[in-house]
């Protein structure tokens, strides 16, 4: 099992730019897919992308982020990446990642995650 922190979240206007990070404690982070999630006030969370263990070859995105957003890993740096563009303010939530043995999991335990906020 891995415990993971995110960060780099914020405050930034419509169109604006922002990357998370999730960095992973705990060993064999690349045997584990990554999935980033999201949940915003009086929401459930929900997903948003997923990138598969390893070589991280296979991605998938939720429609209301595909094209705008890109989610990729570094595992000699036991990190994970959401780089999100042209951000909107129904983006504004907070960004949970979880490592999973099944691609576009959530079985892994939840950290604090980080707080996005877009004004428009």
């Amino acid at each position: 099992q891995v415990q993971l922190v995110e960060s780099g979240g914020g405050l930034v206007q419509a169109g604006g730019s922002l990357r998370l990070s999730c960095v992973a404690s705990g060993r064999n982070f690349y045997t584990y897919n990554v999935g980033w999630f999201r949940q915003a006030p009086g929401k459930e969370r929900e997903f948003v992308a997923a990138i598969t263990r390893v070589d991280g070859t296979t991605t998938n995105y939720a429609a209301s982020v595909k094209g705008r957003f890109t989610i990729s890993r570094d595992n000699d740096k036991n990190t994970a990446y959401l780089q999100m563009f042209d951000l909107k303010p129904e983006d504004t939530a907070v960004y949970y990642c979880n490592a999973d043995s099944v691609f576009g999991g959530a079985a892994g335990s939840w950290g604090q995650g980080t707080q996005v906020t877009v004004s428009s």
